[in-house]
């Protein structure tokens, strides 16, 4: 394989420009040519795309977001929009793409395989929802964000005698929510693989008051089923703590990546330029017992992520 291309799509997250230069820089020094296609499927369908050198990837390891750009691309689900990228590949002289991105990236990753077009795709979201995969880019930064917003909040909840409930992202799964939950002394953890119940969480409170404690904070995933104000309101009623909603929204998906979420990028990146290099395309590049690993993409896309109820029940056990 001698000329790829590199996207990244859907949701952004901090480590994506560091899995770009590691594929652009491990391609190049292989002999090959590499194309960055901006704005992910929509880039490739329209022709946005440049050649890059080893200057191309300067000093954007450091940067969160994504250098070439992301979007969601509606026409990529249907047959006319593949015909229109595989037809991009052929007049550019792309055989294989490096896709970044989550679950919906992959898909049309494989459906772009079928057609001709070898794709390799990178786990990139902040959400750590990716089944085949222990880890995903942008997962260390995010958590690190919230904590550093969270402990932040906490210092004024602890000035008033509050209740701050943080909601944090995790539109499907609680990782993040679970984590900077334990991480920032969380009285309680909301997320959407566990059942929970407001009048036990209200009883925990009044039962650490009576023991001295004077401020609390939740941590909620996005993807629960109520509202961050009206939890915060339901506690307030229950159990006369004054209490407030603070929505983190997209603060955690900026900012400088963490050692880690560079580290496994550049990991990955180069790994998924083994596998083009061989003429292996339809997989998926994951972390498992922090070993990088492939998988067949429909097999990824099967595959079903296990709740750490371990780490859950740890959160519950040591938050009084």
């Amino acid at each position: 394989m001698k000329t790829i291309g590199i996207l990244t799509s859907g949701g952004d997250a901090p480590g994506m420009n560091a899995a770009v230069r590691a594929v652009a820089r491990t391609a190049l020094n292989r002999g090959m040519e590499v194309y960055g296609i901006r704005r992910g499927y929509c880039g490739l369908i329209s022709g946005d795309v440049f050649k890059m050198e080893q200057r191309s990837v300067s000093g954007i390891i450091q940067r969160g977001g994504t250098c070439i750009y992301t979007a969601r691309c509606p026409e990529f689900r249907h047959e006319e929009g593949l015909q229109k990228a595989k037809a991009k590949c052929e007049e550019l002289g792309l055989e294989g793409i490096v896709v970044i991105g989550g679950d919906g990236s992959f898909r049309g990753a494989a459906d772009l395989s079928a057609r001709g077009i070898l794709c390799v795709g990178l786990p990139g979201t902040i959400d750590n929802d990716i089944s085949c995969t222990q880890y995903t880019i942008g997962y260390d930064t995010a958590m690190n964000t919230a904590r550093e917003m969270i402990d932040r909040i906490t210092d004024t909840a602890q000035s008033h005698d509050r209740c701050s409930v943080v909601e944090v992202m995790g539109r499907g799964a609680g990782y993040i929510a679970l984590n900077t939950g334990i991480s920032c002394g969380a009285t309680a953890v909301l997320v959407p693989e566990v059942e929970y119940n407001l009048d036990d969480i209200a009883k925990k409170m009044l039962q650490s008051k009576v023991l001295g404690k004077t401020h609390f904070v939740i941590v909620v995933s996005e993807g629960i089923k109520e509202s961050t104000e009206s939890i915060a309101t339901q506690i307030q009623e229950k159990t006369g703590i004054e209490s407030r909603a603070t929505i983190l929204g997209h603060v955690q998906r900026g900012g400088s990546p963490t050692v880690r979420d560079r580290v496994v990028a550049s990991q990955m990146g180069s790994y998924a330029v083994d596998l083009l290099e061989q003429g292996i395309g339809n997989r998926v590049v994951g972390m498992v017992d922090n070993k990088i690993v492939d998988f067949d993409i429909q097999e990824a896309l099967s595959m079903k992520k296990e709740f750490p109820m371990d780490l859950y029940n740890i959160a519950n056990e040591i938050s009084i």
